[in-house]
């Protein structure tokens, strides 16, 4: 090698120049032959007269090395062949002869071992195009079938990049670059001109890619192995492809051709190889970006493994951007999922093994851990779903806390609250205190709700009373308060630090009536509730069964007989809890001598509803639906809720045993805490026969199940009650 201007430069070009210079090119390329010259000659004494300006051709712009070691039988046979695809295809008469030349013609691609593949190839494949038309139908029929056909596919762990399509056929693996050369032969086989293009380098440097282009009236292209139905122009590429810099040495793209160009193709694994030459085709795929996102790419893996697995990308708001499959091994290494964000947008980015977060800044690659959930590691995931549902509460409340108002549809809710003691942030209990009133004017419900901002007082917590919506009767137990409630919940453990296991619910009068309704259909929410001096109406207290309850009445409370049907409560939830000892923790003092107001004898309640902290996962749950219907009761979930549906559900080592008057669907939730998610599950349904179930730890489970008081479960189990 010499340096000539800063390039260095083989005596076998050197040559070519100067005798291209005295004896002009093709005379010029005879005389590099050497001692293959003889069989050089002997193909062009042998080739038939209509294929001699083909030869010719083929000799003159052939790699050196070729000349000067491709046989007379070799060169005949390929000129034969490729002159007869075209003769046999339809579309034959319609290719001009200088595409012919540069894009059926040649033997090669690049540096691949030369090997006589036109007439197995014409053979193997010709029923494949029989009833194609166009080179272009052709083409995408070749690439459908082809390599399911040879048993080839795209790996990472194929012998090497630069494979002849024989060597691709032994190996049954083959980069992008192995794959572009088997379709592109095939292809040319078939009189379907084709030819190698590809980037050395992405303009994210995530590597080189190569792909195929095809002659049909103009250049298409197409990825080799990854048919994108009956069409070409498309790929997972093209985004990047887009992006690529005309010019650029690394991030230009380029497609292979046999004539004189003046560029060299860039092999990636022979780098310093200038022999193949190229045409910069980036104008045809780099175009001005139309939109200012941001791609992110996901791929799920196990070790360093590519796995297919389904993956859901979710915006901030929960809406589904994306769901579909993450890409294996056999696809590029470069393929991934990609879903396109503004800047700063937040995705979240769920498969059944992992989750992630990603805010939008740059573009990156999400990988996704594809192992199977641990105990631990769903613990884990829980704890970041979490921190990014916290985040959302945080900006979907702030205004809302800021004003002190809950709004639900046309209903507001006013609240104010103090914080007693010093218990840090995520410690603290909270205290939502009902007012009386009802069916009264406003201004007689506004002042009970400046009473009951002073009726108690704490030695720890957040003590907030709200200010009911409406001014009827039924001020705390209409269908707006529950929702209002669970909002109101989530503002205090995301702004005040609260234990959402230390949530209590109290009630004086008709606050006392909201207490009876709202603590049986909200005990999933709740560590305890406090009843004063109210009426249940048609409530009952069957969903009590997991949370503390304290009833306090004046003896002589009789409006509305509120002390008679106190004394039935006290009856009530003793034979309950004597039924199920383990359950129906109650509190029912009935003051001497009191009337509707007991002069503050109430207070003694809290001290004892203190005690007790929210179990999210109890063994045993006891759902009774009220004339205000949910869909989820601890770790049970119905897609359809009636009206006094009543079910009894119980874990007892890894049986579930449900006895309900629910028709219909039933999700079971479950994690870790509750039972073995390694063993089967069996489930009893209303004494059916037992069903076993195997369950697997799914991270869609975990953010799907994620409620806003932290409640979150890592499988699930779809029954169906007949």
């Amino acid at each position: 090698m010499i340096s000539m201007l800063g390039y260095s430069v083989s005596m076998d070009i050197i040559s070519f120049i100067l005798l291209s210079i005295a004896l002009g090119p093709f005379e010029s390329k005879l005389e590099l032959a050497g001692e293959n010259r003889s069989e050089i000659e002997h193909a062009l004494a042998h080739v038939p007269e209509e294929q001699t300006a083909g030869m010719e051709w083929l000799i003159e712009h052939m790699p050196i090395e070729d000349l000067k070691t491709l046989t007379a039988d070799f060169l005949l046979t390929n000129c034969d062949l490729a002159y007869q695809s075209i003769e046999d295809a339809p579309w034959g008469t319609k290719i001009p002869e200088a595409i012919f030349f540069d894009a059926i013609l040649p033997y090669a691609n690049v540096n691949e071992r030369r090997e006589n593949w036109r007439s197995e190839f014409a053979g193997r494949f010709a029923d494949i195009v029989k009833d194609a038309k166009t080179p272009s139908e052709a083409a995408v029929l070749l690439n459908q079938q082809i390599f399911n056909r040879v048993g080839v596919k795209y790996s990472t762990k194929r012998p090497k990049a630069d494979q002849s399509p024989f060597e691709s056929i032994d190996a049954g693996l083959a980069s992008c670059s192995g794959l572009s050369i088997l379709l592109i032969d095939a292809c040319r086989s078939v009189g379907v001109p084709a030819r190698f293009a590809g980037t050395p380098l992405w303009y994210n440097k995530t590597g080189n890619h190569s792909w195929v282009e095809i002659w049909d009236d103009g250049w298409h292209f197409t990825g080799a192995a990854e048919p994108t139905g009956d069409e070409l122009n498309k790929g997972w590429f093209t985004g990047s492809a887009s992006k690529a810099t005309k010019g650029h040495p690394d991030h230009a793209i380029y497609a292979v051709t046999w004539q004189d160009s003046g560029k060299h193709f860039p092999l990636v694994w022979r780098p310093n190889d200038k022999t193949y030459r190229a045409i910069d085709v980036t104008d045809r795929y780099a175009k001005e970006s139309k939109s200012a996102k941001i791609p992110t790419r996901i791929k799920s893996v196990i070790g360093d493994t590519r796995i297919e697995q389904e993956v859901v990308v979710l915006d901030e708001d929960g809406e589904q951007l994306f769901e579909g499959l993450t890409n294996g091994e056999r696809a590029d290494s470069n393929d991934h999922v990609t879903v396109l964000a503004d800047h700063s947008d937040v995705l979240t980015i769920v498969s059944p093994t992992d989750i992630a977060v990603v805010e939008v800044i740059e573009e990156t690659v999400c990988v996704l851990n594809g192992d199977s959930l641990t105990p631990d590691r769903a613990s884990d995931l829980s704890t970041q779903v979490w921190e990014s549902k916290n985040q959302r509460l945080i900006s979907e409340h702030a205004e809302s806390h800021e004003n002190r108002v809950i709004k639900h549809g046309e209903y507001s809710m006013p609240y104010w609250y103090t914080v007693f003691g010093d218990a840090k942030a995520g410690d603290r209990s909270l205290w939502i205190s009902m007012h009386g009133g009802g069916g009264a004017p406003p201004s007689v419900n506004t002042n009970q709700w400046h009473n009951q901002k002073k009726l108690y007082t704490l030695d720890e917590g957040v003590y907030l009373t709200p200010r009911a919506p409406t001014d009827t009767w039924n001020l705390w137990h209409q269908s707006h308060i529950d929702p209002m409630f669970e909002a109101l919940i989530e503002q205090m453990i995301v702004f005040e630090g609260v234990d959402p296991n230390r949530v209590f619910i109290i009630g004086y009068s008709a606050g006392g009536d909201g207490v009876y309704q709202l603590a049986p259909r909200m005990a999933d929410k709740l560590a305890a509730a406090g009843m004063m001096a109210g009426h249940p109406n048609e409530t009952k207290p069957d969903g009590l069964r997991n949370i503390g309850f304290a009833l306090h009445m004046g003896e002589k409370d009789g409006m509305y007989d509120r002390n008679k049907v106190a004394e039935n409560w006290k009856t009530q939830l003793s034979e309950l809890q004597k039924e199920d000892s383990d359950g129906y923790k109650h509190q029912v003092v009935i003051h001497k001598d009191k009337g509707h107001w007991m002069g503050g004898l109430d207070s003694q309640a809290l001290p004892w509803l203190s005690e007790f902290t929210r179990n999210p996962y109890p063994q045993k749950i006891v759902w009774l639906q009220d004339d205000v219907l949910h869909n989820q009761f601890y770790w049970l979930s119905v897609n359809e809720p009636n009206t006094r549906d009543k079910t009894i559900a119980e874990i007892s080592g890894q049986t579930i045993t449900i006895q309900t008057s629910h028709q219909g669907s039933m999700t079971i939730y479950l994690n870790d805490q509750m039972l073995d998610l390694d063993l089967p599950v069996i489930i009893v349904v209303n004494d059916s026969q037992p069903t076993v179930h195997k369950v697997r730890r799914d991270a869609s489970v975990i953010h799907e199940s994620m409620r806003d008081y932290q409640d979150w479960y890592s499988a699930k189990i779809d029954v169906t009650v007949q």
